[in-house]
Parts: C-alpha cells; structure tokens; sequence
C-alpha cells in the first residue's frame, strides 16, 4: 500500500490553525479562484490602495496571507509586525538566498516576469546568509561608516543650493521631479566617487529602472557602465570613497562583487531617500501647525522623519524571504522553498502594536522601514541624513513654501513595491539672488570624457529587444489623511 502526500493548498486551513469563519476565502479551498483579485499584488486594488488592500487581507487571513503575483506565481505576504520581525531575523528558517525558490526550481518564472529583477539572486550581501554574508556586508558596513555628518552635509547642502538656484527664480516649482527624485543620487555619486557630471544622466536611469519601461534594460546598462569605469579609475587613482573603500577592503571581494554592491547601494539608497523627502515634504506643507512647530524648535526634522516612516515607509513591502524547510508563521503551514514578502507597511499598522494609528510616534525607531536582524538596511542613516539635510536647506532658503494646489489633488504612481508621489507642486516668493555653490578642488570632477550632462541619453543595446512597457498604474486619489494625532499632540503642548 503506498501513500501520496495531497497537494499543497495554501488556501486549505492549516493543522493547528484556528479555523476561519463561513465565508471566509479560506474556505475555498483548491476552488479558490486564482485571479482573485483579492489575492493579486499586481492590480487596480492592491497598487491604488494597498493601505486598505492589506488591511482586507489581515482580516481575512490574520498575520500571514496567501497571495499572488504577476504571473500567478504564489508567495506569502507577512502583514503582523510580530511575524515580520520573526522572519527577518531567522535566517536560519527563511533565508535571503532566491535560488530556494520553488518557482524558480520547478522553471515557472517568466524570463520578462517584473519580479525578477528584484528577486534574482546576485553575489551580494543581500542574497545569502552565514560566513559569506558577514564577509560582504562588514566591506559595505565599513565602507557606508567611513562618511561623517558633517562630510556628508557639505555635499547636501552644495547640491541642494544648486537645484534650489535652477527653479529659485520661477516662484514655482514640483518639489518631487525637480528636488526630491534629484538631490540623493547627486550625493551618492560623491560617496560613491564618480564624477559629478555623472549625476543628471544617472537619475534619469535611475528613475527609468524604477518604473520599468521598455528601456529599463538600456538603463542598468548605463548604470552598470559608468560603476565599471569608475572602478577602473578608482584603482589606479584610490581616493575617500565607497568604490575605493570596498576595492581595498580585507574581506577581499572579487570584481563582480564589488560592482553589484555599488549598484544595489546606489538604486536603493536614491529610491528610498527620494520617497522619503517627497512624503515628508507632503506633510510638512499639508499642516500649517506643524510647520510651524518645526521652525520653532518644540519639533525637529528627526522626529518628521519617524512619523513618516512609520506611516509611508519608502518600500510598501520586500521580497523576500525562502523557507529553508517546512516550518510555521502567523498560523500558517510554510513549505519549504515558499517565498515570503516582508509587509513593512502593514508591520507598521499591525493594531497588536499601534492600535490608534492617530497616535503621533516621534523618536520612536521601532518601525520596520529599514527591516531588521542581520539583512537590516545599511545605509538608512545615511539615507536620513540626506533627507534631515535636504529637506532643512530647502525650507530654510524658500521659508514661505506652501502647497500650490489643494491636498486633495494630490496623486500618487503605485506598483507592488511602493507608491511614489507622482508631484508636489509649491510655490514660493522667487529668489533672484540664490546662486549655487561652486565645488571645490576635492570634490570637482576629474577629467573623463563623458556626453554633455544636458543630453540624457541612455546608450541602446542591439542585441535586446525589451518586452513591451507594462499598462499605466492607476493615478490613485489621495485617501483622507490622518491627522487626529496632530490635535492631540498640540493639546499636550498646551496650544
């Protein structure tokens, strides 16, 4: 007599699992429908609401929930911030290796699946765990460390004199394209160590690779490139740098290794900062009273920077995590090989730990924003850093800012990752008089040939014809913002 294991149902109740009510999707077992929207972290729902889209789902499946992503592909979403933060730091049962993935191993993956590019494995710290993972990460983490405060605000600062000169004059301006999406890659060129003409045609890529048109590809080229040959300069002229830093580091890295950390240090840091400015420029400038407690003193921008972390984390969610063996989470029955997406935006508004999300939680660094255990983000103070600094030139250089068009036309670009603002229109009384800093002999370029910085252009790949650009997000209405915390706050200040 022989037996056989009944395939896996994610939707099936779990042994020991608390059973779901009538009604509930769990009941629907192997008939669950597998384009339910419900479930579908690519669509209308989930991208132009995902606020309430995770919340629908943590009341229907608790902690855990069962989802799925383009391609039908399955994959667990962590909504608790309890589960969130068990699976971040035990890699000893959910690893960051990908090549776990059943998906992948069992050849489900599209090659033009858009969660590849995110989920591929790559030789960086990022995807493995163990001896290895120290190594890599101690030549990032020491590298990131080299750079003080004060270093670091010298180029904010330069930077953002010079963006704020190029719109100064108008008495208008979009806060998100022409400030927020600019100042943090033209920083981490200068950490990085390229040559500041690099800059503007680095942005563009950047923000071509996020949105992933038909010329993303072209665009990592670029990126890529431009890594490539400043590493090749960086060897033979060593300086104060990250490319440096990690070229010499004793962890000895090989060249692939040195120029895929470079470029995840570099998207990431300029998607994450870029996204927090925008969000936390958006709530200074939608609360009069806030920003008025800012400039006098009794708030500081450290404290801005928490609360919007903590209500609009820079990524909505990170994939991910793979079960190294069967094993339990939230309730439900993991696999081995199941993929898990970490929810840092539903952790963050898990009621177990913010059960009045109207509370106001400045100072408190709890948030999942930067994730946790030994994967945790390590350049989020350099990321705040730029932003604390950006965000306190600009108002200090355009101190009458204000909204230019009412918060409720505001709009946000969502994906299944994050939502970015798609602009924050200000204005302002012109500034005829702002001039940018001119850079100094350290920090100039050095001589490279290069296409002029005004003629964006990214070089075109003969050999790859790019799959066609996915259907627009939805442009979603901004929900009713929460601003009971605010009240309570002032009451407690006495005003």
């Amino acid at each position: 007599m022989t037996y056989e294991e009944p395939a896996y149902d994610p939707y099936a109740p779990q042994p020991g699992a608390a059973v779901p009510p009538p009604g509930c999707p769990a009941h629907r077992g192997a008939t669950a429908p597998q384009g339910d929207p419900l479930l579908s972290l690519f669509g209308p729902e989930a991208e132009a609401d995902p606020a309430g889209f995770y919340e629908k789902l943590r009341a229907e499946y608790g902690e855990v929930a069962p989802v799925r992503l383009h391609g039908d592909l399955p994959a667990w979403l962590v909504l608790g911030y309890s589960a969130n933060l068990t699976a971040m730091r035990t890699p000893s049962r959910f690893s960051r290796d990908s090549r776990r993935w059943t998906e992948f191993q069992q050849g489900r993956v599209a090659p033009d699946s858009p969660v590849l590019p995110v989920i591929a494995w790559q030789p960086t710290c990022s995807f493995v765990d163990g001896e290895e993972h120290r190594r890599l990460r101690t030549a990032v983490t020491d590298g990131l460390n080299g750079f003080d405060r004060r270093g670091m605000r010298r180029y904010v600062t330069r930077f953002a004199d010079q963006l704020i000169a190029g719109f100064g004059h108008g008495g208008r301006v979009d806060l998100v394209s022409q400030f927020a999406e600019h100042l943090p890659m033209l920083v981490m060129t200068q950490l990085v160590g390229m040559p500041e003409e690099y800059g503007p045609r680095l942005v563009e890529a950047a923000r071509d690779l996020v949105r992933g048109t038909e010329t993303a590809y072209a665009s990592n080229e670029y990126v890529v490139e431009s890594l490539r040959r400043t590493m090749e300069r960086k060897r033979a002229e060593p300086g104060p740098d990250l490319v440096t830093r990690l070229i010499e580091h004793t962890s000895a890295l090989t060249e692939d290794e040195v120029l895929q950390h470079l470029r995840s240090v570099l998207l990431a840091a300029n998607e994450t900062t870029s996204n927090l400015i925008s969000e936390t420029l958006k709530m200074v400038l939608t609360d009069r009273r806030f920003r008025a407690h800012l400039s006098g003193g009794q708030m500081t921008l450290p404290d801005a920077l928490d609360q919007v972390l903590w209500d609009s984390p820079p990524f909505m969610l990170v994939p991910g995590r793979w079960a190294t063996g069967d094993t339990e989470l939230g309730g439900r029955a993991i696999k081995a090989g199941d993929m898990l997406l970490l929810g840092l935006a539903a952790g963050n508004a898990d009621p177990a730990v913010r059960p009045d999300l109207d509370t106001p939680l400045f100072g408190n660094r709890s948030h999942l924003a930067f994730g946790s255990g030994p994967h945790e983000c390590p350049g989020q103070e350099i990321g705040r850093a730029i932003a604390e600094t950006g965000i306190d030139i600009l108002l200090t250089r355009l101190p009458d800012l204000q909204l230019s068009v009412g918060e409720e036309e505001l709009r946000w670009r969502g994906n299944w990752m994050s939502r970015h603002l798609t602009a924050l229109p200000a204005r302002f009384t012109p500034r005829t008089a702002l001039q940018p800093q001119a850079p100094t002999a350290s920090t100039a370029a050095p001589a490279i040939t290069t296409p002029p910085p005004a003629a964006v252009h990214i070089p075109a790949q003969p050999t790859y014809t790019p799959p066609p650009p996915p259907s627009a997000p939805p442009t979603a209405a901004v929900p009713a913002q929460r601003r009971g915390w605010w009240a309570k706050l002032l009451a407690k200040l006495g005003v």
